[in-house]
């Protein structure tokens, strides 16, 4: 039943064309068997005067009174008869195409919607490649399943079942004979399932490891020619594709053993079929026509047996496809749970006794966070890489939980607000922004789909990029590339800032997004978000004490705590962390200072 669930649940709302198609599909294989009989009612019937095995709604229209107008009648009965078929062929693969395709469709839509919905946490340690192909690979599996295969099993059943019916009327014991070796072939069919899907979920993994490897390097692709590393990325597909390689002629081997074991019996029980039969003809206990409708019917059964292996394959193979989907729709959707309210947000935050630790870690990552901030106020977040401050972050928009504490919207706890209602309200712009390979204006409007021209333009300018923009060929209708590859790294981040400014949030959050941006671009980019966005609280977590100092507060952040806490004239009179940094950065601009001033006098000597 659990099997039996896992591969219906994806047609619910189907059903219908599936039953119908199923209905056709049932009358068309009771008419296939009727073919061979009409052979022996021409054979037993009009040309030896013995009773025929047609149905008494056929036979009712071969009447007449000579052989030569009867033979003319089965003949032109039988052409009706192939049209009739030719017209449900037709019905019931246009319906089970629409079932197919509609499914497939609804699959793939569900498997998606589920994707975007699971948890930053889940995302972040899944494997894109491996993702792509349960979302691609494995729903086409299923979907030519139920389109091909589960049809030919339908039919092999129906077909087998009227055979048999048609068979023991004409002879029972030589049915009984026709069927001999049909169990050892299902048998083998059991056993070829049973080491089959095994090594179909192996196959499935190795292509699954090839295609994140494809994927890596696609992405990669600058940072791997950048470091010449082309002959180590070869190596490590060759050895993914190898090892799919392997999997796929184990594969081939058993299907290979299974086919030609089985062909072997069925060549037997035909031997069989034919060498009774014979014996029976010649003995007069079986009629010259029945043997030749039962070697027919026969070829229906035996024929469509074989094809088993083949089904039993595709059937294993798709199990392990779905099982490999249900994995995906068996996480949790994060706003399952979700139930929390939609309140008013004014940009009023609180950190109580904040803390954090990740699930696979030993020890907590934040300890004891504690501040508030207030609309129009803008907090600098500084500390040594891996002090917490992106994750700090995170918590603000509810991608990672507080383990401990608590964090205030307005006076109402984070939790009991519905995340894709606090994620509307505030603002995150990334270091590293994903552009889409659109036009600079579709990716700006992608906040604001309905945003017009000058909205974008006014923007762009927020972000210091309209005059880049301007000087582009095709200006707002120039083409970013995939990952926005055409674009300098400064000028993806100022496009990012531009997207978030493109709809009013009360909270903006710059997790390291000016790092990219020289210093004076950065003093121009916060001074007219002072100037257009003065109610809105803005937190910057950043490495630059340049990009930290003109904020209203800095917040230090030092081994999961908060060190210190203060504007930058407080700070740097303090002994402690952030005094370090001014001192380290300060010295490293003056260095660069110098050596490029001495560069300068050198040249102008030479």
């Amino acid at each position: 039943m659990k099997r039996f669930r896992q591969f219906t649940k994806w047609m619910k709302g189907e059903t219908h064309l599936y039953l119908t198609g199923m209905a056709i599909l049932f009358a068309m294989q009771y008419f296939r068997t009727l073919t061979p009989l009409f052979i022996q009612h021409v054979v037993d019937t009009t040309l030896d005067g013995k009773r025929s095995a047609l149905p008494a709604f056929i036979t009712r229209f071969l009447q007449a009174e000579t052989v030569q107008r009867e033979l003319l009648l089965v003949g032109l009965v039988f052409i009706g008869f192939a049209a009739f078929r030719l017209v449900f062929v037709f019905l019931q693969r246009a319906i089970f195409a629409l079932f197919t395709e509609r499914t497939a469709y609804k699959m793939r839509n569900r498997i998606y919607d589920h994707l975007q919905n699971l948890s930053f946490s889940y995302h972040s340690q899944a494997e894109t490649g491996d993702l792509l192909q349960r979302s691609t690979t494995d729903v086409e599996t299923y979907r030519r399943f139920i389109g091909e295969q589960l049809v030919d099993v339908l039919r092999l059943f129906f077909l087998v079942i009227f055979a048999i019916v048609q068979m023991s009327f004409m002879n029972p014991r030589m049915t009984f004979v026709s069927l001999a070796i049909t169990p050892v072939v299902l048998g083998a069919a059991i056993v070829y399932f049973v080491y089959v899907k095994r090594i179909f979920r192996r196959v499935e993994e190795a292509e699954s490891r090839m295609t994140s490897a494809v994927q890596e390097n696609v992405t990669s692709n600058r940072v791997v020619k950048a470091f010449a590393n082309e002959p180590f990325e070869m190596e490590k597909f060759a050895e993914t594709s190898l090892s799919f390689r392997e999997e796929s002629m184990r594969l081939t081997r058993l299907m290979a053993f299974f086919w030609s074991s089985t062909d072997i019996l069925i060549f037997g029980q035909y031997a069989l079929t034919a060498s009774f039969g014979v014996y029976s003809v010649v003995t007069g206990t079986l009629a010259t026509g029945e043997f030749i409708a039962f070697l027919s019917l026969l070829g229906m059964i035996v024929w469509p047996l074989r094809q088993l292996g083949r089904i039993v394959g595709d059937f294993g193979k798709t199990q392990v496809a779905l099982e490999r989907i249900d994995e995906i729709m068996e996480e949790e959707d994060e706003h399952t749970r979700d139930k929390g309210e939609k309140p008013a947000i004014s940009g009023n935050i609180r950190f109580e006794n904040v803390g954090f630790q990740f699930a696979d870690d030993t020890k907590p990552l934040l300890k004891e966070i504690s501040f508030a901030a207030a609309p129009g106020e803008t907090l600098a977040v500084i500390g040594r890489t891996g002090s917490g401050k992106s994750t700090l972050m995170n918590l603000l928009v509810r991608l990672l939980e507080t383990t401990e504490g608590r964090i205030l919207f307005d006076g109402k706890d984070i939790k009991s607000i519905k995340k894709k209602h606090l994620r509307k309200h505030v603002g995150v712009i990334l270091q590293e922004p994903f552009l889409y390979s659109k036009t600079v204006r579709e990716n700006i409007a992608i906040m604001n789909r309905d945003a017009d021209s000058e909205h974008i333009r006014e923007a762009a300018r927020t972000a210091r990029l309209h005059e880049d923009i301007e000087n582009f060929e095709a200006g707002y209708d120039t083409i970013v590339g995939e990952r926005g590859v055409t674009l300098s790294g400064g000028q993806k981040q100022r496009l990012a800032i531009a997207r978030m400014l493109l709809e009013k949030k009360p909270v903006l959050v710059f997790d390291d997004s000016l790092s990219a941006v020289d210093a004076e671009t950065d003093i121009q980019i916060r001074k007219a978000l002072m100037k257009h966005w003065k109610d809105t609280t803005v937190f910057i977590i950043t490495h630059r004490i340049q990009t930290a100092m003109e904020a209203d507060r800095i917040i230090v952040l030092e081994n999961g705590r908060i060190a210190a806490s203060g504007t930058h004239e407080s700070l740097i009179r303090e002994a402690g962390l952030y005094a370090e940094l001014y001192r380290q950065q300060t010295e490293t601009l003056k260095q660069a200072g110098k050596i490029i001033e001495e560069g300068g006098e050198d040249h102008a000597a030479f």
